[in-house]
């Protein structure tokens, strides 16, 4: 059996104040491994900054800020886990939810022709808003 020791000892984490925590399963069944990067970056905030049951109140704009993600990321991210069952959002408030039985897989259609790019392809929506404000940012 593996001895595990402190590496820096005087450097313990101690809980004061607030307490996050993410249940080893989140790893172990798959979750994490279900989230893109967008998603997995706004599920850890969210659960660090919940309560004790998992409720906050961060609006979009302060969320974009200290992720630094696009408002267009942030609602993907949001929407994902939503269906994804790990959090729910009522419009003002977050909670993370307990996880799950198993991870809940979305599927995601390939897009197919232009039309579906132009309305669905972030990096699309992104070039045509940059082009129509008459910026050149490729």
């Amino acid at each position: 059996m593996i001895q595990k020791t402190p590496l820096v000892p005087h450097r313990v984490r101690k809980i004061n104040g607030s307490f996050a925590f993410i249940e080893h399963r989140f790893l172990r069944d798959g979750f994490w491994s279900s989230l893109d990067h967008h998603e997995l970056v706004l599920y850890l905030f969210l659960v660090i900054v919940g309560d004790r049951n998992g409720i906050s109140f961060y609006c979009y704009d302060r969320i974009c800020t200290l992720l630094g993600i696009s408002v267009d990321d942030y609602i993907l991210a949001r929407n994902a886990l939503i269906a994804k069952d790990l959090i729910a959002f009522d419009g003002r408030v977050f909670q993370v939810l307990s996880l799950p039985e198993k991870v809940v897989e979305t599927s995601r259609q390939p897009l197919k022709n232009p039309e579906e790019m132009k309305r669905h392809d972030p990096a699309t929506i992104h070039r045509l808003i940059v082009h129509s404000l008459g910026e050149n940012h490729d």
